[in-house]
């Protein structure tokens, strides 16, 4: 029941799924319990090992979305963005941050391989290929401005903050992103600017490729977050970063463009948040099948088979969603923004009440560090506002379920 459904799958998704399973039970796991404290290194570049990111090289799960002619593997059209959340419920069941790490790479791929020129195709898709530690980002995130961006503020005052202006044959960036997902260790950037300041951010914003270490391009910190702590989130300085007119992805309609990082990208969050809700009942069902309190296992308690109850009915509900909507998107629905929202807003809610009632079946025990369950707590936290917060995402369903009447929520009323 906890898992999905062998009957539901290709036999390239089983082959993958079970691959994975493997990598993630007797590498991830054992890692993540052996090297608990890793995970609070206060240097970043020292938290995850080089041989994980290896690891998932080798059974080819760290650069889907890199097609075939590039060194990757073309994924059935058909399945693509339900196979990319059956792997990313895998990873993230082992841990949610080397999850972080891997989708990023599949979602960027995903943009690059849409939207970018041959030529910087075959620049940059060899080099991540060949490289087990490379790693892609994407810097649209600013101080100023992240998810409520999309509601839409679609006015010329809500334009993103950073800039690039084109001076000869050459572009040049100025401004900063943060809360950048691999931001502090990626080896390549699609970052968003704003090209046109007479316009609403839908129609002057672009997107550009920007290489790690690039002149006028700063790695200023990273983020200690309270949870996905393997993922190393940063924050980036442009300043008079000039670029060839190559390394331009989308001119002045890139946030159109980001739909096809984003749109696989919500179904992906609610299966890495899936997978963390599965690693949960994983953890209480054993430990209440174990324990002994009041001279009896845990589960003999109906207090408690009535919560383990509850986290597996929450945990399938999630998985329906998700399927329902990677299926639309994988179909091209009409309703697969829509879906895809619901799945990300509906995931990060319910597994955050399966990570509490874990942490509450363990009693004491979940609070300690060197178990690892309050882990899995921290992290569930974190997809409330991962990829858009879960009020953004609210309205963003009503505004596509009544574009006519729901509110502007920027700007002048009609």
């Amino acid at each position: 029941m906890i898992y999905a459904d062998d009957g539901s799958l290709t036999e390239e998704q089983r082959l993958m799924r079970d691959s994975c399973r493997a990598f993630v039970d007797d590498v991830v796991t054992p890692f993540i319990r052996q090297n608990w404290r890793k995970e609070w290194d206060m240097s970043p570049g020292e938290r995850l090992p080089a041989s994980i990111l290896e690891g998932a090289e080798e059974i080819g799960v760290r650069t889907l979305g890199v097609p075939e002619e590039f060194g990757g593997f073309d994924l059935d059209e058909e399945t693509e963005v339900r196979t990319f959340a059956l792997i990313a419920e895998e990873v993230a069941r082992g841990d949610s941050g080397l999850a972080d790490k891997l989708v990023q790479n599949w979602k960027v791929a995903i943009l690059l391989r849409e939207l970018a020129s041959k030529e910087m195709l075959n620049e940059w898709f060899p080099r991540l290929r060949a490289d087990p530690q490379f790693l892609l980002a994407h810097a649209l995130t600013e101080p100023r401005g992240a998810s409520d961006r999309w509601l839409p503020y679609n006015v010329p005052e809500a334009a993103m903050q950073t800039t690039a202006v084109q001076d000869g044959d050459e572009w040049v960036l100025n401004g900063r992103k943060h809360y950048i997902s691999n931001g502090y260790d990626a080896s390549l950037y699609v970052i968003y600017a704003n090209t046109d300041r007479t316009k609403g951010m839908l129609q002057g914003t672009s997107s550009f490729i920007v290489p790690r270490d690039w002149p006028g391009l700063t790695i200023t910190k990273c983020n200690e977050t309270v949870g996905c702590r393997f993922m190393n989130n940063g924050e980036l300085l442009l300043e008079d970063c000039r670029l060839p007119a190559k390394h331009l992805l989308v001119r002045d309609a890139a946030m159109g463009g980001a739909g096809k990082y984003f749109r696989a990208g919500k179904i992906i969050q609610a299966a890495k948040n899936l997978g963390v809700g599965v690693a949960c009942f994983e953890r209480t069902s054993d430990f209440v099948q174990q324990h002994v309190q009041g001279g009896r296992i845990l589960i003999k308690h109906q207090a408690v088979a009535i919560r383990l109850a509850d986290m597996a009915t929450r945990i399938e509900a999630v998985r329906s969603l998700v399927e329902r909507a990677s299926r639309a998107v994988d179909e091209r629905h009409a309703d697969a923004d829509i879906l895809c929202n619901m799945a990300k807003v509906y995931a990060s809610e319910e597994i955050m009440k399966v990570a509490q009632h874990m942490l509450e079946l363990h009693g004491g025990h979940g609070a300690m560090l060197e178990n690892g369950v309050e882990k899995l707590f921290r992290d569930a936290a974190i997809f409330l506002h991962m990829d858009a917060t879960v009020d953004i995402s609210h309205m963003k369903i009503i505004k596509a379920m009544f574009p006519d009447t729901a509110g502007a929520y920027a700007g002048p009323e009609g």
